[in-house]
């Protein structure tokens, strides 16, 4: 397994260690019921340097970005960041990624999931036809994410940039704790508030970060948090995770990304996707809660009344905050409308549930 800068100090907190995209990963520390109540009423600090970073550079770097990424590009200016996502030929999702605009027409970052690095890299270099220079920093960068309704209050005394006031997806470059070129962007997953925080994994740089957040936390009592928090709060959300809800055999359109899907520009897919836009989808993707008792899972599948199979489960938990079980799964459309009643085979039983609005919270 890899390990990230920060390895070594989750292991030395005594974290519970799991394999995730093939990195040491902490998955809880003191329960992921206590770290997702830390981060949704206080403040809380993920190592999340698995994930991917691309730098795209040159003249026309913009034009690739256009043409394999659903959303619009060229509305970002320099500071500003974008949720988009990676089509494939087909109509499916290769990936979903943040396109960072460094310098307008000029250079970008695209941060992308830990598991598709080698598969994102590999599909972007196969369409760069006009030499864009391409730099695979993921092993260098190291990415910490600070979240929750007091992180930018913590962490301000940290830093001359205004933290305070950087508006939602946008960023700022400067030195923080002390480490110059810190790249600070106002974006997380997690929907609680925050920041994540890049720089360059040199010299001593990740343990001057790490402690210098501690310790600027200390007295509010910030606290590390695992994968497994990130999951439960990024579900209650209703954020997609990719290889669960999204994948390489489902569109943008289904799984209610149409908002990230602009057709003033063509790009991979783009038909597909405006025909399924203009004329419907078979399957939509939906959050529901359980009414009986009984937690859905990845892959369970979702029945009518009359016990016919109309879609699977992606996600699914307890939710921490609701005291409820919640799930996200594609249904077909006729069921896809709130409050329309569905069931879910847990252990051969057809448990109740209700499609909902999401987020869950």
């Amino acid at each position: 397994m890899k390990s990230t800068p920060f390895t070594s100090k989750h292991i030395a907190l005594g974290a519970k260690m799991a394999s995730f995209a093939g990195f040491n990963m902490p998955i809880s520390y003191t329960g992921i019921n206590d770290e997702h109540a830390a981060v949704r009423k206080n403040a809380g600090v993920f190592d999340v340097s698995h994930m991917g970073e691309f730098i795209l550079k040159g003249p026309n770097a913009l034009e690739l970005i256009q043409l394999l990424t659903s959303n619009d590009a060229s509305k970002l200016t320099k500071g500003k960041a974008q949720y988009s996502c990676l089509p494939n030929d087909e109509g499916g999702i290769v990936d979903d990624l943040l396109v960072y605009c460094l310098e307008e027409n000029a250079a970008y970052m695209l941060v992308v999931n830990a598991g598709n690095i080698d598969k994102d890299w590999n599909w972007i270099a196969k369409h760069n036809t006009k030499d864009v220079e391409m730099h695979n920093i993921s092993d260098k960068t190291a990415l910490l994410a600070i979240q929750g309704p007091n992180a930018t209050k913590i962490l301000q005394s940290l830093t001359s940039m205004d933290l305070l006031n950087l508006a939602y997806y946008t960023f700022v470059r400067g030195t923080f704790a002390g480490v110059e070129n810190v790249l600070i962007s106002a974006t997380g997953y997690t929907g609680a508030g925050g920041i994540e925080i890049y720089f360059e994994d040199k010299d001593n740089d990740a343990d001057l970060i790490w402690n210098a957040i501690f310790e600027a936390g200390a007295a509010q009592g910030i606290q590390p948090i695992g994968l497994g928090a990130r999951d439960t709060l990024r579900l209650e959300m209703g954020f997609c995770l990719y290889g669960n809800d999204i994948d390489d055999s489902t569109t943008p359109i289904e799984a209610g990304l149409g908002w990230i899907t602009k057709f003033t520009k063509p790009f991979t897919s783009s038909t597909i996707f405006e025909n399924q836009k203009n004329n419907g989808c078979e399957k939509k993707l939906v959050g529901f809660e359980m009414i009986d008792k009984g937690i859905a899972r990845h892959d369970y599948e979702i029945v009518n009344e009359a016990g016919e199979v109309i879609g699977k489960v992606t996600s699914g938990t307890q939710s921490p905050t609701l005291n409820k079980a919640i799930g996200l799964g594609y249904v077909q459309t006729s069921y896809a409308k709130v409050e329309s009643p569905i069931f879910i085979n847990i252990r051969n039983n057809a448990l109740k549930a209700k499609v909902v609005k999401i987020p869950f919270i």
